[in-house]
């Protein structure tokens, strides 16, 4: 049997201060709630007052941005997911031990950045699940907390959907500025596209963070060419609509392309290029600029594939990210660290790995992950109003 609604006293009276009122008075009541409820939904539409209270505005407008493939971060429970992912899902869920070693190799790592309190966007991927995600930003916090870090700095935001794309990976986005949740969303049906947006000070960040298509051998005997078009086509379409309403939009593109800066998906798919003469506002499919194109390898490379150093993992930015207004990149702080990600005495550019979970490693010979972080600095202005 249905429940009968019960009013609160205070309903109550105003439910009865309200019958007493003249017609006319009622009329412009209800239409004064029903205008209000509208410029409430407009203004959540619009991403104006929705713009999460949580997160923090950066000291003098600057920020560091990260984006780093963090190899297999799965969560601590067993999903049953692909043959292909059961041994990270498995071993993460059974094995808190070697789980907490991971998270906390990768945590450590990025606290080691921006003078010891971490980037202040971190875009990931292959991260496993929300949970995962969430995990990670704990560990974080809870190792700023532990270092009397100022509370301004703890991770609040964590922008991510789950996803099966074959694999059980997704891209992720942890930061401590704040962001705009509804506008969270993922491009592709099952690509790996997150599109997340950050909002300091009055001026949006679009990240727009992805993970593309293997080069190694695909089901149709092809190196995955074709897929890595298509990531680079579909990214492009989210970016359209956003610059054919501003060809000013602060729009970041970073991911693992699981490609070189100079191929054919990110040059002529992406529009992703080297020179930044070229890269203009218009309303006709502007050039992304790529902060890694033209980069020498031996330098900037960002994992070690096929017996070499290759830049897989980049940053590209919209032309109103080089206009100094709103927010902005400087394209000569990239960089890729490798600072403690290498092993002692390396003699070649390569990543140290975690490694898979079925070698009996100690915890010394275990590292981070088969890519190196890339960073930039990034600097978002005052509000509109402020001098």
């Amino acid at each position: 049997m249905p429940r009968k609604s019960q009013s609160t006293p205070a309903v109550t009276a105003l439910l009865g201060a309200f019958r007493q009122l003249p017609a006319q008075a009622r009329m412009l009541v209800v239409v004064a709630v029903v205008l209000g409820s509208g410029v409430l939904f407009l203004l959540t539409r619009a991403g104006g007052p929705a713009v999460s209270a949580r997160g923090s505005n950066p000291a003098n407008g600057d920020v560091l941005f990260c984006h780093w493939n963090v190899e297999n971060l799965f969560d601590d429970k067993e999903d049953k997911r692909n043959s292909i992912d059961t041994e990270y899902d498995k071993s993460f869920a059974q094995n808190q031990k070697l789980r907490d070693l991971k998270y906390d190799h990768i945590a450590t790592a990025l606290l080691k950045m921006n003078a010891g309190v971490g980037p202040d966007i971190i875009a990931l991927c292959e991260v496993e699940s929300v949970r995962a995600g969430d995990i990670l930003r704990g560990v974080l916090n809870k190792k700023l907390k532990d270092a009397e870090a100022d509370d301004q700095l703890q991770y609040t935001n964590l922008i991510m959907k789950n996803l099966n794309a074959g694999r059980h990976i997704a891209p992720c986005v942890i930061t401590r500025l704040p962001v705009i949740p509804q506008l969270t969303k993922m491009h592709g049906g099952n690509l790996r596209i997150l599109e997340g947006h950050v909002s300091v000070n009055g001026h949006g960040l679009c990240i727009l963070a992805s993970h593309w298509t293997s080069q190694l051998k695909q089901r149709d005997g092809s190196d995955g060419d074709s897929g890595r078009q298509k990531y680079a086509i579909k990214l492009y379409e989210a970016f359209r609509p956003m610059n054919k309403k501003n060809p000013d939009v602060d729009v970041l593109l970073c991911g693992d392309f699981n490609d070189t800066p100079e191929s054919d998906p990110v040059v002529k798919g992406l529009g992703a290029i080297a020179d930044k003469s070229k890269v203009k506002p218009t309303e006709n499919e502007p050039f992304f600029l790529n902060l890694l194109g033209g980069k020498d390898p031996a330098k900037f490379g960002t994992i070690y594939y096929g017996g070499k150093p290759l830049i897989y993992d980049q940053i590209c930015v919209s032309p109103g990210m080089l206009d100094g207004k709103g927010w902005s990149a400087d394209p000569a702080s990239v960089a890729v660290p490798t600072a403690g990600l290498m092993r002692t005495g390396a003699t070649r550019r390569d990543p140290w790995r975690f490694e898979k979970f079925d070698r009996n490693l100690r915890d010394a010979e275990r590292g981070y992950s088969d890519h190196f972080p890339v960073l930039v600095r990034l600097k978002v202005g005052p509000k509109a109003n402020d001098p």
